[in-house]
């Protein structure tokens, strides 16, 4: 865990720590399912952009092994409000 580094015709020694990157965001969604359509409500404000939350929600809604998922044919995502609206492709 430690080291020497020469710089410039000097010896630096130096540590080695082990420190946790900060990578993802857990936050929790309110669902309404109702026929092909699932209605995701007070999705928080995250510094990341549209585009990338309308991927999060539809790789989130498309697994199955979560007790359903399905084939996604839309996600309309409202950045303002905080809600989503998921179009399955077949009902289920």
């Amino acid at each position: 865990s430690k080291h020497s580094v020469n710089l410039d015709n000097r010896t630096a020694n130096v540590a080695v720590r082990p420190f946790e990157l900060e990578m993802g965001f857990q936050f929790e969604l309110h669902v309404t399912v109702s026929g092909r359509k699932i209605n995701v409500s007070e999705i928080p404000g995250l510094p990341i952009p549209k585009d990338w939350m309308r991927d999060k929600l539809e790789l989130n809604f498309y697994k199955t092994e979560q007790g359903g998922g399905g084939e996604i044919e839309n996600v309309t995502y409202n950045k303002e409000s905080g809600t989503a609206v998921i179009t399955f492709l077949k009902p289920g």
